[in-house]
């Protein structure tokens, strides 16, 4: 199909990176429609492991690849980012930016910084990476576009009525030293010399490629239940990761997307606070841990570890749309003899119920009701597909598939891209 989004269906972290690699092997286009740099994808290829923050993922494949309108940037990131890959033998030539992107400030970075030590015992978990405060201030109409450093007049206009808001901010409520106009500016100025061949009416390019027939991935940077509106708010991100904004976030028409397929973990995991229902308690939660390498590209940071969540993902299939399903990681199960599995959530009130529920206080209080599936202790790396899967292990996708009514199309069973199972 055409258009085709990929959306994590978790907490984020869930191997989308992988999942967009493979399919970018027969597309066309890979585009970034939301999140900036606080997030990563891990792509293994032989002894090659790229972590990329800022760059969509058809980067190692060579593909064309857009950073959306929805997505914003830091610049050194991007910069350092495209000079690595240029380093390693990738051509960059064909990575468009939209001018109407936004910018993620050096003021952005101290007040979230700033903001999360203020919160103490209060704090979201963010990564410190300005994200929050870059989206804040697009939606208060004073952000600072990747159009705008391309002419040195306007982006200075637009640095100074910043700062006269910022640095009050920084001195006064957060206690920390403002910025100075003129090297914020320089050092953007210089930024721009190497951005600027990059920037493109990126909508145009999108909407044009789809009209020739070209196919097009559409990846975000997190994932469902960390979106804006529809994920455990306050503990979520700062834009919308679900399906339906990619076409938002790219500028293109929502009938043009034909297909979602969500990723999902065979497990869950999520990083920084927030209710869990499913998270495991004991030692697994370390075994679980160290099995799956679950440390964040990006900060390296502990991933929480819990058991497959069928009430959330449920959900994540609903409020995307999702058609198919890629499940990453099953192998990481291999190791343990029983394998529970939520099937629903016991509510404050003593209900018991299969769908992820409306109110955040009921949420926080949720308690897992689980369903405890036999585990399997064959490697998977032998198999071929789906199909060549140990019982157990076949029995344990089958049973997703029939409580979420949505087929599995993919199985990831490694790290290595090879290391992704089909039907056939």
């Amino acid at each position: 199909m055409p258009a085709t989004v990929i959306v994590g269906a978790q907490w984020g972290d869930e191997g989308k990176g992988k999942i967009v690699d493979l399919l970018a092997q027969d597309s066309d286009l890979v585009c970034r429609y939301q999140g900036g740099p606080n997030a990563g994808h891990t792509i293994v290829v032989g002894e090659e492991t790229y972590k990329i923050r800022a760059l969509p993922t058809g980067i190692v494949r060579g593909k064309i690849c857009v950073i959306g309108n929805g997505c914003v940037i830091d610049p050194e990131v991007l910069i350092a980012e495209l000079d690595e890959f240029e380093r390693r033998g990738h051509s960059t030539e064909n990575v468009f930016v939209s001018g109407n992107a936004h910018l993620i400030m050096p003021w952005h970075l101290a007040i979230d910084s700033a903001s999360e030590r203020r919160l103490g015992k209060l704090a979201i978990g963010t990564t410190r990476r300005g994200i929050g405060p870059c989206y804040a201030d697009k939606a208060a109409r004073i952000g600072i576009r990747v159009q705008d450093i391309l002419d040195p007049k306007i982006l200075r206009q637009k640095i100074e009525v910043a700062l006269a808001e910022k640095n009050l901010w920084l001195e006064r409520v957060y206690e920390t030293k403002p910025f100075e106009l003129g090297e914020v500016a320089g050092r953007l100025e210089e930024h721009a010399q190497r951005i600027r061949p990059y920037v493109a009416d990126t909508s145009l390019l999108v909407d044009r490629a789809l009209k020739e027939g070209q196919s097009v991935l559409f990846e975000g940077a997190q994932a469902t239940l960390l979106d804006l509106d529809h994920g455990t708010y306050p503990f979520v991100t700062s834009s919308n990761p679900v399906a339906a904004y990619a076409a938002v976030g790219v500028g293109i028409g929502a009938k043009r997307l034909d297909r979602v397929l969500g990723v999902s973990k065979a497990y869950v995991t999520r990083v920084g606070e927030g209710p869990f229902p499913s998270e495991i308690e004991g030692p697994d939660q370390e075994r679980m841990r160290e099995l799956g390498g679950e440390y964040g590209t990006v900060t390296g940071r502990i991933r929480r570890c819990g058991w497959l969540d069928l009430v959330a993902l449920r959900y994540a299939v609903r409020v995307n749309g999702i058609d198919q399903l890629a499940l990453t990681k099953l192998d990481v199960l291999s190791h343990f003899d029983e394998l529970p599995v939520c099937v629903r959530y016991e509510l404050p009130d003593g209900t018991e119920t299969e769908d992820f529920p409306a109110h955040q206080s009921d949420f926080h209080a949720a308690r897992p009701v689980y369903e405890t599936l036999p585990g399997w202790d064959e490697p998977l790396d032998t198999c071929e597909t789906i199909g060549d899967l140990p019982a157990n292990a076949r029995s344990y996708v089958e049973f997703v598939e029939r409580e979420l009514d949505v087929e599995v199309q993919l199985v990831g069973t490694g790290a290595e891209r090879t290391n992704v199972l089909t039907r056939a």
